[in-house]
């Protein structure tokens, strides 16, 4: 068994699965339960968000008859930042022949891109290759070993996060009970779950649309050569209705999942909405079109910041994969249209995880994409340390067995 874990502002959600020996995947049960004790994606009450984990691997586990000893989890948000590198190593002639490349001398070139300066309030992350290079000739981003070569040389892409962040994260996770096997970046296993190898190789954004944050990716010729986060989310179009209709942040959520929409031309019979009355007001109507007029704004300003960040990190002049969303406010009426207008494209789709197998079903939303992938990013992981209660790493680059982008990453704790 295997277990995906995503800490999210609003909602905590849990997938297990089942991994066979061969490395196919079934979902045996699911769980999602409020968040406690998080603010933006960041945990600020240990003992809140330690009781609400608990409470959701709890229910997942009676879901799936099964017992949980450790989980894999994942993180975002503006504690994740990133940068690129490049190393370069030459290779030692087999008596004075150019010989094969091998693992090892891959390893060695991968080190040398990760040997920069790190804050010391930092930790890396991951260490993802972009492109490798043969005596200057691009083999593009498999490791080429077996090749014949004098040189070597690879740019990465680099992902750091907060220490204290994933101290806190781990903290909480070993409070309620539960080992914490491995953290990734959120909307890298998010990739795993609703992104195809050929939107990958063409170029394509993912675009995590949380409650607290908005997370982005941005893919080039099968590689990541941008990660961005964004602090404005799904919490402020609740406020915003909040604040414009004068009602608790509660009833405001509660409009906006049962009536919310982003797009105005998309709503074809403009139903009524009963505003709640407060401190003795009495509830007044209004109509869906009219609470679309304060979501739209504030959904319009997170794919316009989206499409900068992504303009000014990525340099990207052409988008031929396709602009893909997932989170909770992936679920919103219109929001397709709306990134369509944004983006000035119609390669607009919805993150679906893909149908895994098993009895459940819940977890085919968009929502839970993040916890889908982290059971299909490491479930090597899990069947080559299966019955080990210790952490576990990913196989080690370019061996055989991995497929699509897992190949591609190295973690470090």
């Amino acid at each position: 068994m295997i277990v995906g874990l995503d800490i999210g502002t609003s909602f905590i959600r849990v997938v297990i699965g089942d991994v066979d020996e061969n490395g196919n995947v079934s979902v045996a049960g699911t769980s999602q339960v409020k968040s406690e004790g998080l603010r933006n994606g960041v945990i600020v009450n240990i003992e809140a968000a330690k009781n609400a984990i608990r409470e959701a691997i709890e229910q997942a586990e009676q879901n799936a008859g099964i017992t949980v000893s450790s989980v894999f989890t994942c993180l975002g948000g503006m504690q994740v930042s990133s940068t690129d590198s490049n190393g370069a190593v030459a290779i030692a002639k087999n008596r004075g022949n150019t010989r094969e490349i091998t693992a090892q001398d891959i390893d060695r070139v991968i080190d040398c891109a990760r040997a920069i300066k790190i804050p010391i309030d930092r930790q890396l992350l991951h260490i993802i290759p972009q492109e490798f290079f043969v005596d200057n000739v691009s083999v593009g981003i498999n490791p080429p070993i077996d090749i014949m070569g004098d040189r070597v040389v690879v740019d990465v892409h680099i992902i750091t996060s907060s220490v204290s962040t994933v101290q806190n994260i781990c903290s909480c996770i070993t409070r309620s009970g539960y080992i914490c096997n491995n953290i990734m970046l959120k909307t890298l296993a998010a990739t795993q779950a609703v992104v195809h190898e050929d939107e990958l190789d063409l170029g394509s954004i993912i675009i995590d649309l949380g409650a607290g944050t908005t997370d982005v990716i941005v893919f080039i010729k099968g590689a990541p050569v941008c990660t961005a986060s964004l602090q404005v989310a799904g919490n402020l179009v609740t406020s915003d209705i909040s604040i414009v209709k004068g009602i608790s942040v509660a009833n405001a959520e509660k409009i906006k999942i049962e009536s919310g929409c982003c797009w105005r031309d998309g709503i074809e019979v403009d139903r009524q909405v009963i505003i709640p009355g407060v401190g003795g007001r009495a509830p007044e109507a209004t109509t869906e079109s009219e609470i679309c007029d304060i979501i739209q704004p504030r959904m319009t300003e997170i794919f316009e910041m989206a499409r900068s960040a992504v303009m000014h990190n990525s340099k990207i002049k052409q988008l031929s994969g396709n602009i893909i969303l997932t989170g909770g406010g992936a679920q919103m009426r219109g929001v397709v249209e709306l990134a369509q207008s944004v983006f000035r494209t119609s390669a607009v789709r919805i993150g679906m995880p893909e149908a895994l197998g098993g009895i459940e079903e819940d977890y085919r939303r968009p929502d839970f994409a993040t916890a889908v992938g982290l059971i299909v990013a490491n479930k090597n992981s899990e069947i080559q340390n299966s019955g080990k209660k210790k952490k576990v790493r990913n196989a080690p680059q370019g061996k055989k067995g991995e497929s699509g982008l897992s190949r591609l990453i190295k973690k470090y704790f």
